[in-house]
């Protein structure tokens, strides 16, 4: 997916502070960053949950488009979204990769209001218990996850009315799997249609096979990057920022999975790098919100997911955000930033490779029934990441599932791992 260029209404004029370049060495030290007072220079002003959350954490979420998560954490605690990097070393390629991003400035791609008749950001829905509806994919199908998911005529979608990457996020906090959409449209039928899907598993990210797409160009999960309200109201983003790029090579680190070559210079960008806002830029001056989210890019970074206008940082709507504060943001040249060291850089000549899940079997208590008579499919596999049953069930963690057929009906489990994904089916004849 390509991040369509937004802008919405600005009153603030833009002007460039001066930059020091000295390389980050030592963590910033810590103020209220949400207090407009101080240096300017702080982390977080509460420390970040340093556990694994479990599926009941997830009930901390409240309900519907924008909600407060009250603290709520996605994926593990050592998870990449969740890493503090304001200690890393700076990547030896550091100069020459912010060099080539040019004059670019930092871009609050989100905000309170319309532009163009559209909300401006990336949405998502917090559900509970929804019904499940089928997911039909238009361009890359063999690399999405298959539905059922828990969109419904109600889920917010990014830009709708008007044409673009069309994203649409759902946190199930009943089950707590996070469902993404691409280019997404909602049906005359409940269905959806969309380019590309997949789930995530909100207590520890899956592996989703390496050189699949995802949403995003870099195979990541949209939602752990967003920026939003809630947190800034906190005081504090304890995770990395979902940021694109104009330019990119044929190449990706961890955490991305995948790549979409615009470049071919050694220079360009790759999925997956992070960048951090350095320790001695000056942040005093900022206002509220504003301070809050340059606290988080020295902390936590951004991490590059996309191809799009430069330095564009995605983020919710919500109509408390405080446009012009955001818009201060403009004032911060790529040149304030560092590429934190990157692990082993991945492309054509080097991509993981292996084998499939290995499904041993699929197996059910009973193989014909009455119309709505609960069934339960058992399985068996090695070397899953995640699984998937369809129809009716979507993702599901353990080996089991019950499933009401209504009609002789097929059942399709998916079981996925870094490398690829296996299937194996099983008919219920309804009597």
């Amino acid at each position: 997916m390509t991040t369509p260029v937004t802008t919405p209404p600005v009153t603030t004029p833009v002007t460039t502070p001066p930059v020091t370049t000295s390389p980050v060495t030592t963590p910033p030290t810590t103020t209220d960053p949400g207090s407009g007072t101080g240096t300017g220079t702080g982390s977080t002003t509460t420390p970040p949950a340093t556990t694994t959350p479990t599926s009941s954490a997830c009930s901390a979420m409240d309900l519907g488009q924008g909600a407060n998560l009250n603290g709520f954490l996605p994926f593990a605690a050592n998870d990449a979204w969740r890493q503090n990097i304001a200690s890393s070393p700076v990547d030896a390629s550091s100069a020459g990769m912010i060099g080539y991003i040019g004059g670019s400035h930092l871009y609050a791609n989100f905000g309170a209001g319309l532009y163009d008749g559209a909300t401006i950001g990336i949405p998502y829905t917090v559900v509970s218990g929804s019904s499940f509806v089928n997911v039909n994919y238009t361009d890359y199908g063999d690399e999405s996850d298959p539905g059922p998911m828990p969109f419904s005529s109600s889920t917010a979608i990014e830009g709708d009315p008007n044409a673009g990457d069309r994203h649409s996020l759902v946190l199930d906090r009943d089950n707590c799997w996070l469902y993404e959409l691409g280019n997404a449209y909602v049906q005359g039928d409940g269905s959806w249609n969309a380019s590309a899907g997949a789930v995530w598993d909100l207590t520890n990210l899956n592996q989703r096979p390496f050189r699949w797409t995802s949403t995003d160009a870099a195979g990541l999960p949209v939602f752990p990057g967003l920026v939003r309200y809630d947190e800034v109201a906190a005081g504090h983003i304890d995770h990395a920022i979902r940021v694109t790029l104009a330019r990119s090579r044929a190449a990706f680190v961890a955490p991305a999975s995948h790549w979409a070559a615009n470049n071919s210079d050694p220079n360009a960008a790759v999925m997956g790098m992070r960048l951090r806002l350095k320790a001695d830029f000056d942040i005093s001056s900022y206002p509220a919100q504003a301070k809050v989210i340059l606290t988080a890019l020295k902390n936590y970074g951004m991490i590059m997911a996309d191809n799009g206008s430069s330095m564009f940082m995605i983020g919710a709507p919500d109509d408390r955000w405080n446009n012009d504060d955001l818009s201060t943001l403009k004032q911060v040249p790529a040149s304030a930033f560092d590429v934190v060291q990157m692990g082993t850089v991945y492309t054509a000549a080097n991509v993981p490779t292996g084998a499939a899940p290995t499904i041993k079997s699929l197996t059910a208590d009973k193989t014909a029934v009455a119309a709505g008579t609960a069934v339960t499919l058992s399985w068996a596999a090695d070397n899953a990441s995640y699984y998937i049953v369809s129809p009716e069930i979507g993702a599901v963690r353990g080996t089991s599932a019950t499933v009401h057929p209504t009609k002789t009906t097929t059942y399709t489990l998916y079981a996925t791992n870094q490398y690829d994904r296996s299937t194996q089916t099983i008919t219920i004849t309804v009597q």
